[in-house]
């Protein structure tokens, strides 16, 4: 498995990443969209996720495909940034056919940073136009770190940030992902600053520190703090998938979030994983369906360390980046 060209999920073809971000608020949005709709699902592992419209996700559900999905700060406010999203999508005449109407479908997630140093005295959601305004940038590439949804996202003792990573199997296909790193837990060893995703590095594309040898089973660093985690991702391929197939390799991912990150999936986390599909290449056998949701694993696994690895530092900050502590 080695990196596409750019090392990001818009290496799978077809599909564009954009972001908005308020340097004032410490939030922001980042959307991934496609020249077409796709084929998505969801998996929810962490204990407190926070969404809209995953229900129809679904594979019993009717909806087979969707125009973006969206990661975004701000809590239940970040909810808003789908609006701004789908109102542009509308504008562009996308959608799902209903009745002579057209209504895009924007399935979203969203993350807590309302502590990260950010001003909050706004009275009219700052959430919409900022999803509106990650659309309108869209595009093949995209930054890493503090920007978009991972503009104020944190870790323990860190700030987290926005990753992405991506990986070409032997047969061609491609698969990438894109993660939002606002964990409970910690993505480095909390004495040496290497990351517990160091196994699956390519390239030294985070430090190429190597991996952290083992702490005797100490528990791990935490910010315990009820409700104020997330990891939210995103896993894409440019293979055929069904829907539940879909929903299978985005369950395989998670154990890119339990590679990376010490602990994941707890309570207090709203750990998710969307799974894209854009149906370029062929669907895969049964072996390959396996190939899959390892690839996805490791490619979250290395997003999330690119994603902290990334992260600059900004006037208000309440964490330091892992530069400034490590690098």
């Amino acid at each position: 498995m080695k990196p596409g060209e750019r090392n990001l999920i818009t290496d799978v073809p077809g599909l564009r990443v954009g972001h908005a971000q308020d340097a004032r608020l410490k939030s922001g949005t980042t959307v991934l969209t496609g020249d077409r709709p796709f084929t998505a699902a969801v998996q929810v592992i962490g204990g407190a996720p926070g969404t809209r419209e995953t229900d129809l996700l679904a594979p019993e559900n009717l909806v087979p495909a969707v125009d973006a999905l969206v990661l975004s700060g701000g809590s239940a406010f970040g909810l808003a940034a789908a609006d701004g999203v789908a109102a542009g999508l509308r504008a562009a005449g996308r959608g799902f056919e209903a009745a002579g109407h057209r209504v895009p479908i924007v399935p979203a997630a969203i993350l807590f940073d309302l502590a990260a140093g950010g001003t909050h005295d706004w009275t009219q959601s700052p959430y919409q136009p900022l999803g509106r305004q990650a659309l309108d940038t869209a595009g093949p590439d995209f930054d890493l770190g503090s920007v978009g949804a991972g503009t104020g996202a944190t870790t323990a003792g860190l700030k987290g940030g926005l990753g992405s990573a991506s990986a070409v199997l032997a047969d061609g296909t491609t698969l990438g992902a894109l993660v939002a790193v606002n964990a409970v837990g910690s993505a480095v060893h909390p004495g040496t600053g290497q990351f517990w995703a160091a196994p699956f590095e390519r390239g030294g594309e985070y430090g190429d520190r190597g991996a952290p040898k083992d702490d005797g089973g100490a528990f791990p660093a935490t910010k315990l703090t009820e409700g104020t985690n997330t990891t939210i991702a995103i896993v894409a391929t440019d293979a055929t998938l069904t829907k539940a197939q879909a929903r299978r390799m985005a369950m395989a991912a998670h154990d890119g979030i339990a590679r990376a990150l010490l602990p994941s999936h707890t309570p207090f986390d709203g750990d998710l994983v969307f799974a894209a599909a854009t149906g370029t290449r062929p669907a895969p056998d049964p072996a390959g369906e396996l190939r899959l949701g390892h690839a996805a694993a490791c490619c979250l696994a290395r997003a999330i360390a690119r994603g902290v690895h990334a992260a600059t530092p900004a006037e208000g900050d309440v964490l330091p980046t892992w530069a400034e502590s490590w690098g």
